[in-house]
């Protein structure tokens, strides 16, 4: 596959402990986008982090070091990412949680092996 030299990169914040259909949300999102054959998708967890609720989350404090931070990556061309969209905001409204969703504009100087 070859993506574009102008892309899209796709921020989806949420919480370690959202889940949908019995699983983690961000597993969710991950598998649906590799169904989808999006160029990649990246799950990274946040040490601290606060959202909407100005709870503070992080592993420093014992009594709040549950549903930590995550963050999914998902880079496509734009097309791609927009098709994908509606098939994501179903998981999230499945999942009730509460997300921040990102897209912006970047530029792939290189992907894969060549």
């Amino acid at each position: 596959m070859k993506l574009p030299q102008d892309a899209v990169l796709l921020r989806i914040f949420l919480g370690e402990n959202d889940r949908t259909e019995h699983r983690p949300l961000y597993e969710a999102i991950v598998l649906k986008a590799r169904e989808m054959h999006l160029a990649g998708a990246t799950v990274l967890r946040g040490p601290m982090g606060f959202g909407h609720s100005s709870r503070l989350h992080t592993t420093k404090l014992e009594r709040l070091s549950e549903d930590l931070p995550f963050l999914v990556e998902i880079v496509d061309d734009a097309a791609r990412i927009e098709a994908f969209l509606p098939v994501l905001d179903e998981l999230i409204v499945a999942s009730k949680s509460s997300t921040l969703v990102t897209w912006e504009s970047v530029k792939v100087l290189r992907y894969g092996r060549s």
